[in-house]
């Protein structure tokens, strides 16, 4: 199993790069950011564009993979993205994964002057925005007209570095999006049942994340594919455990022993930010980082 973090676009750069230059030291083996326009509790501080911070992460880091959990289309098109993915993926010398969900209703979806989209709307969209972007990172040319997005000979030529794309690592839980994540994902991501996120235990919380790797076989087994062919990505801090994983070396150890039986290759953890909900003592999560992978080998 690997162990990954992901560090929220919060800093000016010049603190900024010390932080994805240390996430690479620890040994990591990658280093995500949220693709939001703001964020719940951190909306009305510091957040910077996940792009430009992933693109002055690649020029300060060397062999750590980089990506977005979760990009959505709540404000971006699939021709303008994938310009942008190119050319990140360039200036990384090809380490970028992109995490990529539905969107939810937070503060993106409405930002652009629209109304929320409703679930149905947004499973909708989602349902052709994975399959153009597929297209766009995949083929020099794409002609595509649909109900929600456009492409008329959009090119990216030469392409990305990683062939025949970038990966995407695709959130979901619902058939639609679990569908998509078979089809066209080299990764899935979950952050398990938030319905279970206020009062349920540990124990509901791995028996539902285990109903959920059950589903994403399923919709494997209908296209033919081998789920042990997919990654498979818990990004943390949305289970009842909350913050408990990070609290010392063996209660994270246990914690990840118990998804790697689910059949989990990584495990995303949030870098240590103060009196927020992701606070932790610095010292045992650095400790983890470099002591806890060698134990989950």
């Amino acid at each position: 199993m690997r162990l990954s973090t992901v560090i929220l676009p919060i800093h000016r750069w010049g603190d900024g790069q010390k932080v994805w230059q240390r996430a690479e030291d620890l040994g990591f083996h990658s280093a995500y950011t949220y693709d939001h326009l703001s964020w719940r509790t951190f909306r009305d501080g510091p957040w910077f564009g996940a792009v430009p911070t992933l693109t002055a992460a690649a020029t300060a880091t060397q062999g750590m993979r980089l990506g977005t959990l979760v990009t959505s289309p709540n404000f971006r098109h699939p021709v303008t993205l994938a310009k942008e993915l190119v050319t990140l993926d360039d200036i990384s010398g090809g380490r970028v994964t992109l995490g990529i969900g539905a969107g939810g209703t937070g503060f993106d979806a409405t930002a652009l002057g629209q109304e929320p989209w409703t679930p149905r709307e947004r499973a909708d969209r989602f349902a052709e925005f994975v399959p153009l972007l597929d297209r766009l990172l995949s083929e020099d040319s794409v002609s595509y007209e649909g109900d929600f997005y456009a492409a008329h000979e959009a090119r990216n030529i030469p392409g990305c570095v990683q062939r025949p794309r970038l990966p995407f690592a695709v959130a979901a839980t619902g058939p639609r999006g679990l569908r998509l994540a078979a089809r066209h994902g080299q990764a899935w991501v979950t952050t398990g049942d938030p319905r279970l996120y206020e009062n349920g235990t540990s124990e509901q919380s791995v028996q539902a994340i285990r109903g959920q790797v059950e589903k994403l076989a399923d919709a494997c087994a209908e296209l033919g594919r081998d789920v042990t062919g997919l990654d498979r990505i818990l990004l943390t801090g949305f289970t009842p455990d909350r913050s408990r994983p990070l609290q010392s070396l063996d209660a994270f150890v246990d914690f990840a022993g118990r998804h790697a039986e689910l059949g989990f290759t990584e495990i995303a953890v949030h870098w240590p930010i103060p009196d927020s909900d992701f606070a932790a003592d610095q010292k045992v999560f650095e400790r983890i980082a470099m002591e806890v992978p060698a134990q989950l080998r």
